[in-house]
This record gives C-alpha cells, sequence and structure tokens, in this order.
C-alpha cells in the first residue's frame, strides 16, 4: 500500500516523505527524485518520530499486519505493536498545524463480535484498529478513515519498480464507498491508495470514515470530480439523511 501511495503522491507533484525502518531498500527502490525524501523511521519507537513529521500538511498511515501469527510478527511486529502503539505514537509525533491525517485500517472494525470478523479478530487486529480509530478521532486534527475490504493487488514489496507502475487491477476498477463499516468483499490496494491521494484534495472527507471495495466496472480513475461525487454522496448534506454505499 505504501509504495503504491508514493507513486501516486509524487506523480501528482506532491513532495513526499516516505518513513521507514529501511531506508536504503526505499532508496534503491524509487532512486533519487527532487519530490520524494526518504525518512529511516520507527513508529514503535516515538523518539524517531517528531523530526521526521516536523513541517509536514499531511500524514498517511497505512501500516497493517496480518491476522493470525506468521513470520511477519518476528520481531515485535504483530498486532498491538503495529496498529495500537505505532498509530499512536504517530499521532502525538503529528504538529497541531498538520491539515491532513489519512489513516487506513480495515472493514469489520465496527463489526469485530460478529462473523467473519471475530474470528479475524482472535489476536486482536481489528480491537487495535478501532481503538486507533477513536484515539484518532478524538485528537483534535483533521481526518480521514478508509477501511478497505480484503485488499488485492499484491502485497507489492518487489523491488522492480517497472512492475510497480504497470500493476492493474483488471476489470474490478469500479469503486464502492459507504459512510458505515457494511462492506464485504474485496478492495483493490491501486483503488485505496488513489482514494488516499484524493481524500487529501477534497474538503469532503474531512472528519469522516468510508468502508472502500472494488467490483467489476470502469471506476473513477483518476477523475477528482467522479471520487468527489462519491465521497459527497456517502455523507448526504441533508440532515437526518441515511448514510449510503454508492458507486459510480
Amino acid at each position: 500500500m505504501g509504495v503504491g501511495l508514493v507513486l501516486r503522491d509524487r506523480q501528482r507533484g506532491y513532495k513526499v516523505r516516505a518513513l521507514t525502518r529501511k531506508p536504503d531498500q526505499t532508496k534503491q527502490l524509487f532512486s533519487n527524485h527532487p519530490n520524494l525524501e526518504v525518512a529511516s523511521a520507527d513508529l514503535r519507537q516515538p523518539e524517531t518520530l517528531a523530526a521526521v513529521v516536523a513541517g509536514v500538511d499531511a500524514v498517511c498511515c497505512c501500516t497493517g499486519t496480518t491476522a493470525f501469527p506468521s513470520n511477519r510478527w518476528e520481531g515485535n511486529n504483530g498486532p498491538r505493536p503495529t496498529d495500537y502503539d505505532g498509530p499512536h505514537n504517530l499521532l502525538k509525533a503529528c504538529p497541531k498545524s498538520l491539515k491532513r491525517f489519512v489513516f487506513v485500517t480495515s472493514a469489520g472494525v465496527e463489526r469485530r463480535t460478529e462473523m467473519p470478523w471475530a474470528i479475524l479478530n482472535t489476536f486482536g487486529v481489528l480491537k487495535f484498529k478501532r481503538d486507533s480509530e477513536m484515539a484518532l478521532e478524538a485528537s483534535g486534527l483533521p481526518w480521514t478513515i478508509l477501511r478497505p475490504s480484503r485488499l488485492t493487488d499484491g502485497p507489492y514489496t518487489s523491488y522492480d519498480l517497472n512492475t510497480l507502475l504497470q500493476a492493474t487491477s483488471g476489470s474490478r476498477r469500479e469503486v464502492v464507498l459507504a459512510a458505515s463499516d457494511s462492506l464485504f468483499g474485496e478492495a483493490s490496494r491501486i483503488a485505496v491508495a488513489e482514494a488516499i491521494v484524493q481524500s487529501l484534495q477534497s474538503t469532503a472527507t474531512e472528519n469522516k470514515a468510508f468502508a472502500i471495495a472494488s467490483v467489476e466496472g470502469e471506476g473513477p480513475g483518476q477523475d477528482a470530480a467522479k471520487w468527489q461525487a462519491l465521497f459527497t454522496a456517502c455523507y448526504p448534506a441533508v440532515a437526518g439523511a441515511a448514510r449510503s454505499a454508492v458507486s459510480v
């Protein structure tokens, strides 16, 4: 997710500071680019964060690990350090002048006592994600939360930049958004990365949460007007209007 996001932000002209525990590998992946700065930091170590978030306008957090024990948990990378400690440390380090904090979590964070989410939450991954969402909502910072369904198109951990740039989501390019944690199915990493970029450009996403999924269809691509229509349709301006799930 992070790699796709960096590529999109860089292509749109944003100045990107990529936080990573493996700066040499990240530099090798992206090579030199005037709009990209690679910063060494570890969300589990709060003392590494203040300097690297200083002066930024927005923070996009899309960390994650596996829901069940795996080799990705090695080195203190389980659900609590990844989905609770890290995001909390990052929030505390953010400058008060921050214009937006975009946080990617997961479908099921508000359904973790229901099946099949209860199984997914066996080791607490959904609870920790929801706890971090609530910390963000109470932080006083402008925020956007994205809750993707099961992620597809990757994960892209290869250091072949051409492969990353040419990645597609096949025919499942249509995007479905919902204001409530109500979606099932799959979500393309490509679509989620694009949703992050688009949310930064939209006031309609400020202090809002969106579930996101991918289905068959053409989808909004990089069309800002289509994304704006998706975002605004989830939260109708009419007081008391029902929240909806929409696609364009």
